[in-house]
């Protein structure tokens, strides 16, 4: 079997997940996992896919060809391994948003070797303030020597105003 992973990038309109999940199916392949959003008006989507190895190219190119319809697909092909970390461990950030804060946390967990596997950020007006608030969930894999209590105190010791909480997957 062959594992692809397509991102996804189209003007959202309705039918997008519909034209490549009858495209996959055509060639019999299955889809694995995926994550998609709109964003500012634009349809984004990053999705892993299981094919035979003889669908394999036929199936990819069917994907792209939906660039004539608007849809920008591209495909990469892997044989990633799992990375040998500890366990999966969910984090929600609250801080007061500025520039720069994706940058410092992402810098914290790569030079720490904290693989980051999932993330949702999103800004919002604070509550009985002016301000806006950047808020974060993050699904990241600790390696053996990382608690999450260390975890929870690297990220805290960022700023005064960041909170961390662990939640349990």
């Amino acid at each position: 079997m062959r594992h692809l992973v397509l991102t996804v990038l189209a003007e959202d309109q309705p039918g997008i997940v519909e034209k490549i999940a009858k495209i996959i199916l055509s060639h019999k392949g299955s889809w694995v996992e995926g994550k998609m959003n709109r964003l500012a008006g634009k349809f984004a989507g990053i999705l892993l896919v299981e094919v035979t190895e003889i669908r394999c190219q036929p199936l990819q190119t069917a994907l792209v060809a939906l660039n004539m319809q608007g849809v920008k697909i591209t495909v990469d092909q892997t044989n990633a391994l799992p990375l040998p970390y500890k366990k999966d461990v969910w984090i929600e950030i609250i801080a007061n948003d500025r520039p720069g804060i994706i940058g410092e946390i992402s810098t914290l967990l790569a030079t720490k070797g904290i693989n980051l596997e999932s993330l949702e950020t999103f800004c919002e007006s604070a509550p009985m303030s002016a301000g806006v608030m950047f808020k974060a969930r993050a699904s990241v894999q600790l390696p053996k020597n990382i608690s999450e209590r260390y975890l929870m105190g690297l990220l805290e010791g960022l700023s005064d105003d960041l909170m961390v909480e662990v939640v349990q997957s």
